[in-house]
């Protein structure tokens, strides 16, 4: 198994089941750091070192960078505009300083909100500077989660977005106990500041703050790694959020491990590297690459906000790394397989001729770069273009990204193409895998040179991590883990066992020592037969069939069958429209019975092929022509879903799939 891998060492001997625990794979570890994980550097504390350093050696390499703005709108064609390392310490230091002369001291709470720009990490390195713990308020929730994390992490001053002052003051009064202070990232209208003041609560827009501090003379507070970083509240599929403390040393300790292996590649980040920053900073994963890339006086440009006109930032921005979601890359594959079936047969077919002899090549050892130089320059250098040009490295992360689409762009965009996994509780990266290693697409890699790994027998759902596949819950064991929930000891407890971490997440150790992820622990219910049933295992089975976008499967323990809510794909189901010779207007297709019944027999098809058991084959769909979204709270930020909101939200779908089904037994 994995111990023959040349990617992992396994450190730990396996434990068979005792006491009625599950039984325990081995502990297995990077081979980089089989003897030891890398120490951290001398003098290095604090994620406030990390910068304080990066400024000290490179004071005029550009930072942050943002598109051209006049009047506060952001110009068409606009250039990025630049602060400095040593233009960013500036600023950063007034702000300190602002914060400083409001009381706010080391050690309390601070509140950021909204989309990713300048300001935002401007204020994170403030909280830094000062000892204070960034609490990351969601861009993408409503005033309830703001309502309770304000309370939660008795917040006492926050910065926001100009647009998301009345969302704050709609939180007003229940949050006045802890609220003192409201800054604006831009200016505060007259009324705003009224309002504000009837519930004692101080709201400077951001000049207004910037002189507050002027006159203060202080010295920075003594920072240790153990001290709180930030507490990031996850979003979850349930309940309320839940804050995750992670520390200085947690997040140290990845850029470490990170840097560790992309050293080991010869793909470490350098001073000339430009990071795309979109995927949300009030989410771990790009809160770290953003560290990364300030540990090494990269630089960092920020979108402007508007989906529509992403693939025009990274034209304009040209960066040479960015990361994403799975649901970002798919949409870049699905325009690209447009763009290229549109051509025209000639250059379509020189397209394919390309894509098919590149990844024989690759599939035969070769490196991307060598695989098809030829190609790369007169067929794939299009694409590449489209991404800007530069890019070298796309990470993704969040949720898994299908085998077929990692395969296309590793292909076509002339660059890494990585799946990552790792948890706001594990700081963002566990496992990450590596260029150039094909049979890694479809698994997360191995783990990084800086945590332990396990497997742990999960009985109920047939998952053994001693059998000759080994398949189980991934635990991690490191420095990377965070500090546990805030004020909530007993969920830390659930999921902190003997210093192992329980992820919830089934993976499948790969013979080169990468890990697989194909199931979630908890998704699983009895239907009334007594049988158990895999949901989140069977939505990726399902996905596989063409014709659909997404699904989300639903079943209990009162009935005996499984039914679906679909989200078909609308080029595909136009075309049966034109072969049945039906209305083409997509919302109409998803009402006409007749569709229903073809998806329904397409996932039967795609059940059988794949082995499913007749419990696992779903008996009724309903056609919904809106993709699942978070406006209607069905999915989480990083596109998860909320499955009790699935449930309240299609009740009555399901209901009336229940009962016709059942009406025609």
């Amino acid at each position: 198994m994995a111990h023959k891998s040349r990617f992992v060492a396994e450190i730990e001997k396996p434990k068979e089941a005792a006491d009625g625990r599950p039984s325990v794979g081995p502990v297995y570890r990077n081979v980089l750091a089989k003897d030891g994980f890398r120490p951290l550097p001398a003098g290095i504390q604090s994620c406030w070192d990390v910068f304080r350093v990066s400024v000290e050696k490179y004071p005029e390499n550009p930072m942050l960078g943002e598109r051209e703005m006049v009047n506060g709108k952001f110009l068409q064609a606009g250039k990025y505009v630049w602060l400095t390392y040593k233009d960013v310490y500036d600023i950063v230091v007034k702000v300190g300083a602002s914060i400083w002369s409001c009381g706010v001291k080391q050690g309390a709470r601070c509140g950021i909100y909204g989309a990713n720009c300048s300001k935002w990490v401007i204020t994170m390195q403030a909280c830094n500077a000062n000892g204070l713990y960034c609490v990351p308020l969601y861009d993408s929730l409503g005033a309830g989660a703001v309502e309770y994390i304000i309370c939660h992490a008795e917040i006492s001053i926050t910065f926001v977005e100009e647009a998301k002052i009345p969302e704050v003051l709609k939180t007003l009064p229940a949050t006045m106990k802890y609220l003192k202070t409201l800054v604006s990232f831009g200016s505060v209208a007259a009324e705003q500041k009224k309002a504000a003041e009837k519930f004692g609560l101080a709201l400077y827009s951001w000049d207004q703050f910037l002189q507050l501090g002027k006159h203060e003379n202080f010295v920075l507070p003594m920072k240790k790694k153990e001290d709180l970083c930030t507490i990031m509240y996850t979003s979850g599929t349930t309940g309320d959020p839940k804050g995750v403390m992670i520390s200085n040393e947690s997040i140290l300790s990845i850029l470490s491990g990170v840097n560790h292996s992309l050293e080991s590649m010869n793909e470490e980040f350098s001073e000339r590297d430009v990071y795309f920053s979109f995927l949300p900073l009030a989410h771990i994963f790009d809160r770290v690459i953003e560290e990364l890339f300030i540990c090494t006086g990269a630089s960092i440009g920020f979108w402007h906000g508007d989906v529509k006109v992403l693939i025009e930032d990274i034209r304009e921005l040209k960066p040479t790394v960015f990361c994403a979601v799975p649901r970002v890359l798919d949409r870049i594959y699905s325009g690209l397989i447009e763009k290229t079936s549109s051509t025209g047969f000639v250059k379509n077919a020189i397209f394919n001729l390309a894509y098919s002899y590149k990844l024989r090549n690759m599939n035969k050892g070769y490196k991307h770069v060598e695989a098809a130089p030829t190609f790369d320059k007169i067929v794939f250098s299009k694409v590449k273009e489209g991404l800007g040009g530069n890019v070298r490295l796309i990470l993704s992360g969040a949720a898994p990204l299908a085998t077929h689409v990692e395969t296309f762009l590793r292909v076509v965009s002339c660059a890494h193409v990585l799946q990552g996994y790792g948890l706001t509780e594990t700081c963002a990266g566990s496992f990450v895998a590596r260029p150039d290693e094909l049979s890694m697409i479809g698994t997360v890699g191995p783990p990084l040179p800086n945590v332990d790994v396990c497997l742990e027998s999960v009985p109920e759902m047939g998952y053994d991590a001693l059998s000759s596949t080994p398949r189980g819950e991934i635990c991690i064991r490191g420095s990377i883990l965070f500090s546990g929930y805030y004020k909530r000891e007993d969920l830390t407890k659930e999921v902190m066992v003997d210093g192992w971490f329980h992820t919830g997440d089934i993976g499948e150790w790969q013979q080169d020592g990468s890990m697989k992820i194909i199931d979630r622990k908890k998704n699983i219910f009895k239907l009334s037969q007594g049988e158990y049933v895999s949901v989140e295992n069977l939505e990726s089975i399902y996905s596989l069939m063409s014709g659909i976008d997404s699904i989300w499967i639903y079943g209990n323990s009162y009935e005996s069958f499984l039914v679906a809510v679909v989200n078909p794909n609308k080029q595909f189901m136009e075309c049966w429209a034109e072969e049945k010779g039906t209305a083409r207007d997509f919302s109409t297709i998803c009402k006409n019975p007749k569709a229903e019944r073809y998806i329904l027999d397409e996932l039967a098809k795609t059940g059988k092929e794949k082995k499913l058991k007749g419990f696992e084959l779903v008996k009724a769909v309903y056609l919904d022509p809106i993709p699942f979204d978070m406006d209607r709270g069905l999915l989480t930020p990083t596109f998860k879903k909320k499955r009790a909101q699935f449930l309240k939200y299609y009740q009555d779908a399901v209901d009336n799939m229940y009962k016709s089904t059942k009406a025609a037994m």
